[in-house]
């Protein structure tokens, strides 16, 4: 579909956070995991689910953002970008902390791409705003999850 409201793509966001989650807790209660490894996975599907209840809270009745939240936009593309996202918890390496780290950092890291593109189309100084917002939170959380990771490579 070609045309969306913001708060499908943030819906869709909050659930690509929450299946992120999932997935880092599954591949945490593996048996045969560096306790490192273990540790980086649980770390990572708490912050995931951390990310998850911030969009939701958007999400929520009441809400201040509820007129941004209801602004449609065209997006011939069909967002977000869903080929390289989706497929991202599928090919998570349990190898070394490092391994995950690059994973958690590209679905971050794209995410923040796909808001502030969304940021660059926006209508309204509003709706620039909420984006710009959205990928200025996700500049601070990859920043957040590299150096809690080192630090657990630095023990």
């Amino acid at each position: 579909m070609r045309f969306h409201q913001v708060k499908e793509l943030v819906d869709w966001a909050a659930g690509y956070h929450r299946r992120l989650a999932e997935q880092f807790a599954a591949l945490a209660g593996g048996g045969d995991v560096d306790e490192r490894v273990r540790m980086a996975l649980e770390y990572l599907a708490e912050r995931e689910r951390k990310q998850e209840n911030d969009l939701t809270g958007y999400l929520d009745d009441g809400s201040d953002h509820s007129k941004v939240l209801s602004t449609w936009f065209d997006d011939p593309a069909d967002f977000p970008h869903p080929p390289v996202l989706e497929r991202l918890p599928e090919c998570i390496a349990c190898d070394s902390v490092q391994t995950v780290l690059a994973t958690a950092l590209t679905a971050h890291r794209t995410l923040q791409d796909l808001y502030a593109h969304r940021a660059e189309l926006a209508g309204g100084s509003d709706e620039k705003a909420f984006f710009e917002a959205l990928a200025a939170g996700h500049e601070a959380e990859v920043r957040r999850i590299a150096r809690d990771i080192q630090r657990l490579e630095d023990y």
